[in-house]
């Protein structure tokens, strides 16, 4: 479930049965069709495919279909059952956005929204915001400081009771008061804190969230309250559909689509839904998918470079997992570039296994601090297990201890890509060769996160993270969980020293020092076996040719109001 609609910059895990589906405005290529010649590498930081038109050509009026890979029943994206990419990504574009990024991952203020945004004070840091007085709720109330102040109260992690998927840049506020009026907000940090522009994105409507029922549980089922060019029209789940339509009362440039509608589906059904004209675009990235969808009359194939990667994320809370000699045999045990070498056979160009769980290989920072642990090391797994007191008990058999099996379970959703699967059974087939037995056990989509990775009832899961520009959005995943919280960490795994870097980075506003201790912490993630990292996932999408202003927009948003069908 990829975070998606509307390019919300926020990680968000991402079952592998999603596709990479992504847009934005901008340049770009939009018909670059990959073939069967590899190139030299993947595309740019920056580049895009999405058809850019100017709004003149763009008619008025139509239907935008979409689909999304799950029904949704958490709406709060940021409460730990809503951080989940469907969710995030319909969020995003009901509610306000105070930024928006372009290709090349830079900001700026969404005058809709703001009139300005803006360091004023450095010792202490304060962030001066002031909101564009048309811009109201869905109940008519004008956005104020007092939502930004509920928000903080909310996410700061001073009250357990509100379930919160992540703290960071939140907790270390330590104030947020009215400006010179009630549309100006003054937002003081008891530390620094380098990228505040992520913060209050989406900002949520303060009647919403004011208490941790209605933060838990108000959003069930439903948005209670929107605040940008587009509302919810309805939820038919029978029909397993979420309608969007222009909110008449938007105070900004009219949207071009009389309505977008996302349908829930399992990754594996979209190639032929879209072939069906159920939906309007769908992944590429799967040969058996590509070959079918290149051929398709009226279709492009649109490619871009977006912050995107496919992880193993192992449980150190319960089973043999606990044991950190037992994390760092599976590592070894598993060959990571045959992985990524079934991954990507026929793909346009090479895939290599990714060193880094902070930056990718595109991006300033990126540095391969796998050390021994990216190697695929059998004889060294082996010894490790040895070393931890499980008993070799020949070729094809599991290793025992205590009168017990070395059995994992890896949790794969039933609406898995081809991808996922192989994945899933080349991990069987190279953990088993240790004396490894993993069981693969196939769970409902709709079940995945909720009961699955999210309650930790998994030993094996594999999952992406995506859009992490800042690497911030990243401090949940690896922040040290509580006996209340596990926040975005769902294998539990952390160490004092990997909080107190991460923490520290979130502090450092010089760039060059934070990609330092970003790339300590990391090293140090690699020691622990918090996730095993793969490889950095391309987009290949296929759009219906009339579509305008959208498609594979690399690290930019999608903007709502251009996108549509050309006359």
């Amino acid at each position: 479930m990829p975070r998606m609609f509307g390019r919300p910059v926020t990680a968000v895990a991402v079952a592998l049965s999603a596709v990479a589906l992504t847009a934005g405005c901008g340049s770009g290529s939009d018909d670059a069709k990959p073939d069967a010649k590899k190139s030299s590498a993947p595309p740019a930081v920056h580049a895009q495919g999405i058809n850019p038109q100017p709004l003149s050509k763009v008619k008025q009026g139509g239907t935008l279909k979409m689909a999304i890979h799950q029904w949704i029943s958490q709406w709060n994206s940021y409460q730990v059952d809503g951080n989940q990419g469907d969710a995030q990504s319909i969020v995003a574009q009901v509610e306000p956005s105070l930024f928006h990024y372009d290709a090349q991952g830079a900001s700026t203020v969404d005058k809709d929204f703001l009139l300005s945004a803006e360091v004023t004070s450095t010792s202490p840091q304060v962030v001066t915001y002031t909101l564009n007085p048309k811009a109201k709720w869905s109940d008519g109330k004008q956005l104020s400081w007092q939502d930004f102040a509920t928000q903080w109260k909310a996410l700061s992690g001073k009250d357990d009771r509100y379930l919160v998927a992540d703290t960071s840049g939140y907790e270390q506020i330590s104030s947020v008061t009215r400006g010179v009026d009630d549309q100006q907000v003054k937002i003081t940090f008891g530390k620094p804190y380098a990228d505040w522009k992520r913060l209050f994105r989406p900002l949520l409507p303060a009647p919403s969230i004011a208490t941790p029922e209605l933060f838990n549980k108000g959003w069930l089922g439903k948005v209670p309250i929107t605040g940008n060019s587009w509302k919810i029209s309805g939820y038919d789940k029978t029909a397993q559909t979420v309608s969007t339509v222009p909110d008449p009362n938007w105070w900004g440039a009219k949207p071009k689509l009389d309505s977008i509608i996302y349908r829930a589906l399992d990754g594996s059904a979209e190639t032929d839904a879209y072939l069906n004209k159920e939906i309007d675009y769908t992944s590429a990235i799967q040969p058996e998918d590509y070959k079918r969808l290149a051929k398709s009359p009226g279709t492009d194939i649109r490619s871009g470079a977006r912050w995107d990667e496919v992880h193993i994320t192992l449980n150190g809370a319960r089973g043999p997992l606990q044991d950190l000699a037992v994390r760092q045999a599976v590592d070894l045990a598993i060959d990571r570039q045959g992985i990524v070498a079934a991954f990507s056979k026929d793909l346009p160009f090479p895939v290599t296994p990714l060193g880094n769980h902070f930056f990718m290989p595109n991006q300033q920072g990126y540095k391969d601090n796998s050390g021994k642990w990216g190697s695929h090391d059998l004889a060294g797994a082996k010894k490790l297990l040895d070393s931890a007191g499980w008993k070799d008990n020949g070729a094809g058999k599991p290793r025992t201890k205590d009168g017990k099996q070395l059995t994992l379970q890896y949790v794969l959703s039933a609406g898995s890509s081809t991808s996922a699967t192989d994945q899933a059974q080349l991990v069987q087939a190279q953990l088993g060769q240790a004396g490894i037995a993993v069981k693969i056990q196939t769970v409902p989509a709709d079940d995945y996160f909720e009961k699955y990775v999210h309650t930790g009832a998994f030993d094996l899961v594999s999952f992406r993270n995506v859009d992490a520009i800042f690497q911030t959005l990243l401090y949940s995943t690896f922040q040290a969980p509580t006996a209340t919280q596990i926040y975005g960490n769902y294998g539990r795994i952390s160490t004092p020293q990997i909080q107190q870097l991460i923490s520290q980075a979130a502090q450092t506003t010089d760039q060059n020092a934070a990609i330092d201790l970003y790339n300590q912490a990391d090293a140090q993630i690699w020691d622990q076996v918090h996730s095993i990292e793969l490889y950095q996932r391309p987009q290949i999408l296929a759009v219906r040719s009339g579509l305008a202003n959208f498609g594979a927009s690399g690290l930019a948003d999608w903007d709502y109001n251009a996108m549509g069908w050309t006359a």
